[in-house]
């Protein structure tokens, strides 16, 4: 195969992949996302998405760091082989089907939606519920994209720390992270575009308040599609920065 076909080829891919992206940008009437943007309940709809997402990625992040050193450093070979399966099962359960779960869950006549109630959280069609359905949407992403990056690295070197003294704090802040950083920027990036274009859990148990995804499909509803194509440009804003950013400080880490 010549290099020129490889080339060829490898453009042609890249264009059919981004070929959604492309038309939905140049059939994005701005009129019409003019006037979207001045309705209230849309700005609203951002801001919602801003922040439960914010919320989802960080809570994401803090719990699924330490539980991917765990798979990776505190199992068997034989256990991380099982476990690995078992963790392919949320990640492929049908995100309208988690929404459905989620809901029977938190329902306010089940045990889990009457303890939230007395602590006076609203278990569905709240904020709460939004962060929940997001988690839940992109919590596999990022462990099994954080476990790989993990257990990509050789385990001699904290090996030799733990040997020279280092606590398990410290062999994780000055050997284990640096190291395992970059895989885990990518989690994360893997993770936010999940948690910002969540639609299947959150259209059934947080409705309301309403984020971005649900928005779109009001609008697909109430005015056709290109509304529901201008508001898209926006969630395609929204969810962009993040993993560029992202990518950008992986590679800067590479490099230095």
């Amino acid at each position: 195969m010549s290099r020129q076909f490889a080339r060829g080829f490898a453009l042609a891919l890249i264009l059919l992949l981004l070929l959604p992206t492309l038309i939905l940008v140049a059939e994005t009437r701005f009129g019409t996302l003019s006037v979207l943007w001045h309705q209230a309940s849309n700005r609203g709809a951002l801001v919602t998405t801003l922040v439960s997402g914010a919320v989802s990625l960080g809570l994401i992040v803090a719990l699924g760091t330490p539980a991917a050193w765990i798979l990776a450093r505190l199992l068997s070979d034989s256990s991380q082989g099982w476990i690995g399966a078992l963790l392919a099962i949320p990640l492929l359960l049908p995100p309208l089907v988690l929404g459905l779960v989620l809901a029977f869950l938190l329902g306010p006549t089940t045990p889990v939606g009457s303890f939230l109630g007395h602590l006076g959280i609203t278990p569905t069609q709240s904020l709460f519920s939004l962060i929940v359905a997001e988690v839940y949407e992109g919590f596999p992403y990022f462990l099994l994209t954080a476990w790989a990056a993990f257990r990509s690295m050789p385990i001699a070197y904290e090996e030799e720390a733990r040997v020279l003294g280092k606590s398990l704090i410290d062999v994780f802040r000055h050997v284990t992270w640096p190291m395992a950083r970059s895989g885990v920027i990518v989690a994360a990036a893997m993770a936010w575009a999940r948690i910002t274009g969540a639609f299947g859990a959150p259209i059934v148990v947080a409705y309301h308040p309403t984020g971005l995804p649900v928005a779109i499909w009001i609008a697909l509803e109430s005015y056709g599609l290109p509304s529901a194509l201008a508001l898209s440009t926006i969630l395609l804003v929204v969810g962009l920065p993040v993993p560029i950013w992202l990518n950008w400080r992986r590679r800067h880490d590479r490099s230095h």
